[in-house]
């Protein structure tokens, strides 16, 4: 189950906000499409992200993928756990295994991300 508090976007991806920071990750079907977990690639501290545009990679023994700025702003936290132990995605994609969270410049962008209801059914979509 996808919890209910997120923002979730079609790239399944995930949007936490708290105030004017907003925590980034990638949910638990995006864990199971990409199967284990080798590498993680994120931006470092400071650096400005872009609503939109990718800020990093998640490798897996499957495939590499870009992962997206819910937001624009400025990185402020890095999850360094998860750069050692990329595993963490999959065991634990929304708790330990956030990615970023970032100081957004402006929340505006998450109005077209959807609940978790919109993103239930979107899945169940997807899967036809």
């Amino acid at each position: 189950m996808n919890p209910v508090e997120l923002k979730y976007n079609k790239e399944h991806e995930y949007a936490k906000v708290e105030g004017n920071i907003v925590t980034f990750g990638i949910t638990d079907h995006a864990q199971e499409s990409l199967g284990d977990v080798v590498f993680v690639e994120l931006p470092d501290v400071g650096t400005t992200v872009t609503a939109g545009k990718s800020y990093g990679t998640v490798e897996s023994v499957k495939a590499v993928s870009d992962i997206t700025a819910s937001v624009s702003g400025k990185v402020v936290e890095v999850n360094t756990q998860v750069m050692d132990s990329p595993d963490l995605l999959n065991s634990e994609p929304y708790g330990e295994g956030w990615l970023i969270k970032v100081e957004a410049d402006d929340l505006s962008s998450l109005d077209s991300l959807m609940t978790a209801a919109e993103y239930e059914a979107f899945l169940a979509q997807e899967e036809h």
